[in-house]
């Protein structure tokens, strides 16, 4: 019998499966934190509209309501699952105000990417959020459940177009192990996944509702707007409990044993002074603890994951492993 395929927080080996389917404010930004951080700036490597760009948006929005850093500028350095802006932080000398946002899908864009730029090449400030992933398809689409869909692939390949976040990423992730759960073999999902990845969450949402692709799988909250207003159709969330708000099983409610819980948080450049280090640490523990960041958690519907300094410097440390462990497993590294 096949045991269950797991990803958690804590826990994204599996990403590997995958690598087998082939605006500022123009005021004045200089403000002294309450944590003692100045001319703080927030790089999101994504295009604007997917997760990375809502966190880094809702972390400048927080910082601005609570007056820890008002006036924090926010870039987008798109490309690559977040290699690009990776690179442009890696290169940085005295980044000791900038925080990148990063997460699950730059682990393993890492590894498939073959990137110079490493996450440990950054020094690593906190987790912030997990969020699960939804199946989607566009209101009049013939596929009524998950398994219309996945049976579909698995019998046509890739005349089904898939779209979601950057390759690598953890929609990717979660198509490549739904196909394998359905009986592909790792050495044929290259050849049945047809994945068409985007940088940003508003790339996928317009092609899936101008019906360039037959479904999408990104974060609830990217999706949870066109599914409420009718759009879109869920047919299923990849956390272990249904989604408040979204009528769709869990995968495992659906048959597949498979269970997938993205999460986001913040790197800063690798050469900062310890001093640097623990002003930004302290800055979003400060942060995390308010209303106001509270409040963006649950107008976004995420779980609150947080951890800090070398607490998040141990958690991404195994993380980077598990995913090189199991790609040598599958023979993609030697």
């Amino acid at each position: 019998m096949r045991g269950p395929i797991r990803v958690a927080i804590g826990a994204v080996a599996l990403a590997t499966v995958l690598a087998a389917c082939g605006g500022s404010d123009d005021g004045d930004s200089t403000t002294d934190s309450g944590a003692g951080v100045e001319d703080l700036s927030i790089m999101v490597p994504a295009d604007p509209g997917g997760g990375w760009d809502q966190t880094g948006r809702a972390f400048q929005k927080a910082l601005d309501e609570t007056g820890l850093a008002s006036g924090a500028e926010v870039t987008n350095v798109g490309g690559a699952g977040g290699t690009v802006g990776l690179a442009q932080l890696a290169n940085q000398r005295g980044g000791g105000t900038t925080l990148m946002v990063t997460g699950l899908v730059m682990v393993g864009a890492v590894e498939t990417n073959q990137s110079q730029a490493r996450l440990e090449d950054t020094t690593p400030i906190a987790r912030l959020t997990s969020e699960d992933l939804i199946v989607v398809v566009p209101a009049e689409s013939p596929y009524q459940t998950v398994n219309d869909l996945v049976d579909d692939i698995v019998a046509t390949g890739k005349d089904v177009a898939v779209t979601g976040g950057s390759a690598g990423g953890a929609d990717h992730i979660l198509a490549g192990l739904l196909l394998k759960d359905a009986g592909v073999p790792a050495e044929e999902l290259i050849d049945t996944l047809n994945y068409i990845a985007y940088s940003g969450g508003g790339e996928s949402l317009a092609a899936l509702l101008g019906g360039q692709v037959d479904a999408g799988i990104s974060g609830v909250g990217e999706y949870s707007e066109q599914v409420a207003a009718g759009e879109l159709r869920a047919l299923a969330v990849s956390g272990p409990e249904p989604v408040e708000g979204i009528d769709a099983p869990t995968l495992t409610e659906a048959g597949y044993d498979v269970e997938l819980t993205n999460w986001r948080g913040l790197v800063a450049s690798g050469d900062i002074s310890d001093e640097d280090r623990a002003a930004l640490v302290d800055l979003v523990t400060e942060l995390h603890g308010s209303e106001e960041w509270k409040a963006e958690l649950d107008r976004a519907g995420w779980g609150d994951t947080f951890l800090a300094g070398d607490e998040f410097d141990a958690f991404l440390d195994e993380e980077i492993g598990s995913v090189q462990d199991v790609l040598r497993d599958i023979g993609l590294v030697q």
